[in-house]
């Protein structure tokens, strides 16, 4: 807690959410490996989520557990 002047300043704790997203195409022979082949490509840094995959922002006080 700050004091300025007579006024008593209170910290306050806010989230801030942006939600990425984009839609990746893959060639495999089951769901199980092209879940692999992209959660491999994503680890690799070969798909980079940036501002054009932007989708929404949430702010949300932030409640210490």
């Amino acid at each position: 807690m700050e004091f300025i002047g007579r006024l008593i300043m209170k910290t306050f704790k806010y989230e801030i959410q942006e939600t990425l997203s984009r839609i990746i195409e893959v060639e495999a022979q089951t769901e199980d490996e092209a879940y692999l082949i992209i959660k491999e490509m994503y680890s690799n840094e070969e798909i980079v989520l940036d501002s054009s995959d932007y989708i929404d922002t949430e702010i949300k006080e932030f409640e210490d557990e």
